[in-house]
């Protein structure tokens, strides 16, 4: 027994480290996709070559005959048409390096997996949530390429809505291979502890991968380079070039000061949704197990508002809008131990 008991931890070691890895490589290429945008670099690559597109331009000439696709399209016609070979190099590189990483994520996650499969070193129910997530990466690489083909023949830029929807799938896997993560470190650790009530930290969950989403958004307009104040934005509380009623038009997401006027707005409300949180865990001794947790989520809750602050009056400055989205990766990370937590169900 006590052998067994042995093997079975180790079998968890290996599994758990290698998804503990994966998440890491997700947060990463969240990371490097953030600045892949925040440099306009998305669209260097003109072509999706999932094999020969492992190998960067070697020569002269194959650098020349990639500059010279990217010449075809609008974002290099209208905005950057005295841009040199040197300049274009800086950003292939970075969207060379996003998709790569996403080629390694790929092969990282799916030959561990075929292995602990053939040993038969997880249940049935672990083995569907992890192809799921497999599946999951795979579908990402398509939306991925879905995106920048919309910036590739009229447009100067991508899509914001396809960005939004590349990004929030991203946090998405991030989210499910964390959770599965904590599923084999810590398992049903906390099943017989009391809970927050009305799966509050889930809605708050909700909450905060919609703000991820609305600032993928935001960014995708370039929102965040007007109104360069806060509280107010300029001297009113609702943007001046607006009207309250387009507020409520079916194409509100396609106006940058109401997008950031609702990324303003909805920050304001998941500050209040968490200190009704807070009030209910440090008001009950059986939540008491929850105290550290919220406290941790508290500070990456607040740095995140306080860069997103620093980030509008810089006018989307580049670090501080990087650093803004690697605060969301701490703050999901944070939201989603509360949830675990907080879950009867592991």
């Amino acid at each position: 027994m006590y052998i067994n008991s042995m093997l079975e931890e180790n079998k968890n070691y290996y599994i758990e480290k290698w998804l503990l890895l994966v998440t890491f490589l997700v947060a990463f290429m969240i990371f490097i996709g953030g600045l892949t945008r925040l440099t306009d670099s998305g669209l260097s690559i003109t072509e999706w070559d999932l094999i020969s597109g492992i190998l960067p331009p070697l020569t002269l000439n194959q650098w020349e005959n990639a500059f010279a696709l990217y010449k075809k399209i609008p974002e290099y016609q209208i905005l950057n048409s005295s841009m040199s070979l040197e300049e274009f190099k800086v950003i292939y590189w970075w969207e060379y390096v996003h998709r790569l990483l996403g080629r390694i994520i790929g092969l990282v996650y799916i030959i561990p997996l075929l292995y602990f499969t053939f040993k038969r070193n997880l249940k049935t129910n672990y083995l569907l949530s992890l192809y799921l997530i497999f599946l999951l990466i795979c579908i990402q690489g398509f939306i991925g390429w879905y995106m920048v083909t919309s910036g590739l023949t009229e447009r100067t830029d991508v899509s914001h809505y396809r960005l939004s929807l590349h990004l929030t799938l991203a946090f998405f896997i991030f989210i499910l291979l964390f959770w599965n993560y904590l599923k084999i470190k810590i398992y049903d650790k906390y099943n017989n502890f009391s809970k927050l009530p009305f799966f509050l930290p889930n809605f708050f969950l909700i909450f905060i991968l919609l703000q991820i989403s609305i600032g993928a958004l935001v960014s995708g307009l370039n929102a965040g380079e007007i109104y360069q104040s806060w509280p107010l934005m300029n001297d009113t509380y609702f943007p001046d070039d607006s009207n309250i009623k387009d507020m409520f038009l079916p194409n509100v997401f396609e106006n940058p000061s109401l997008v950031q006027f609702i990324h303003r707005n909805l920050a304001y409300l998941i500050f209040i949704f968490f200190f009704v949180l807070m009030i209910c865990v440090f008001k009950s001794t059986k939540l008491a197990y929850l105290k550290n947790t919220m406290m941790i989520l508290f500070a990456a809750l607040f740095l995140q508002v306080f860069l997103g602050v620093l980030t509008i009056l810089s006018g989307a400055q580049i670090v501080l809008a990087s650093l803004h989205q690697i605060g969301s990766i701490f703050l999901i990370t944070t939201s989603v131990i509360l949830v675990y937590k907080n879950s009867k169900i592991n």
